[in-house]
């Protein structure tokens, strides 16, 4: 099979390694509309392509990815149509859940908004000891999207995901994984090779077993996923609506404190 991908996000299939690549490095790979929607292609493809074992996606540069830009002024100038994004991330995240194949995550440096998504969305989280995650929603007047509600909740449970997406903490990455939202942490000289053993173990692994393990984990933790997706979708577009969105990204660019409604 042939994989598309684009400058902003690669693809490439090696030895039964498919990977894909965030590459938007100058903004830490924050993700447009098109982006979000060769990514689920390539995690679809990938689910019915004999040739891929194992799925493995990173980000290009210092970060993992910064999320999605939801600024009004990119709304204003119409670059993207906010509900097109959120659902495109919806499905790229359910692709990676999905997907009847172990999913890689390898995590350097930020992952913040739905970039949280995408990696918790893979099987096995790699994180370097120089990674952090962020849900920093609210602090421009949104909530969490692209599954964040139910995946962070599945992984570290309600009180620490409350914490994490209420008061918007960054969790750094010893911190991540003491509380259960990544599988491991390495030296960022040791990434690498760690990545590198456990793509090998999972691509000669047995498949079935591997396949069947991953769903069955999957359906005990994530039922209510689906249901996340469409609560988050309505929501936040009705929040990128109000006027608390507004005054929380004018606040933040003018370096005061925001005044928010009570409605």
């Amino acid at each position: 099979m042939t994989y598309t991908g684009s400058d902003d996000l690669t693809v490439s299939l090696d030895d039964g390694v498919l990977s894909v690549t965030l590459n938007r490095p100058d903004t830490l790979n924050s993700l447009s509309l098109e982006m979000l929607e060769l990514l689920g292609d390539a995690v679809l493809q990938a689910a019915t392509d004999p040739a891929v074992k194992v799925v493995r996606l990173g980000g290009a540069g210092r970060g993992f990815c910064s999320g999605a830009g939801l600024s009004p002024e990119d709304q204003e100038a119409k670059k993207f149509d906010a509900a097109a994004v959120l659902n495109a991330a919806n499905r790229a995240v359910a692709a990676l859940v999905n997907l009847p194949k172990p999913a890689v995550a390898v995590v350097h440096g930020v992952a913040a908004g739905v970039g949280v998504s995408l990696a918790l969305g893979c099987d096995i989280v790699l994180a370097s000891e120089k990674s952090s995650f962020l849900l920093a929603f609210t602090k421009i007047g949104l909530m969490p999207d692209g599954g964040a509600s139910a995946l962070v909740a599945a992984s570290i449970g309600r009180a620490r995901a409350m914490r994490m997406a209420l008061l918007a903490e960054k969790l750094p990455a010893a911190e991540a994984y003491a509380a259960g939202l990544v599988s491991s942490v390495h030296a960022a000289d040791d990434l690498d090779a760690e990545v590198d053993r456990v793509l090998a173990t999972l691509k000669s692994g047995p498949a079935v077993a591997l396949r069947k393990t991953k769903q069955a984990v999957n359906d005990a933790t994530l039922t209510e996923l689906n249901n996340t997706f469409a609560r988050e979708t309505a929501g936040q577009i009705q929040l990128l609506n109000a006027a608390d969105f507004r005054e929380g990204v004018a606040s933040f660019q003018q370096r005061r404190l925001p005044v928010y409604s009570d409605v």
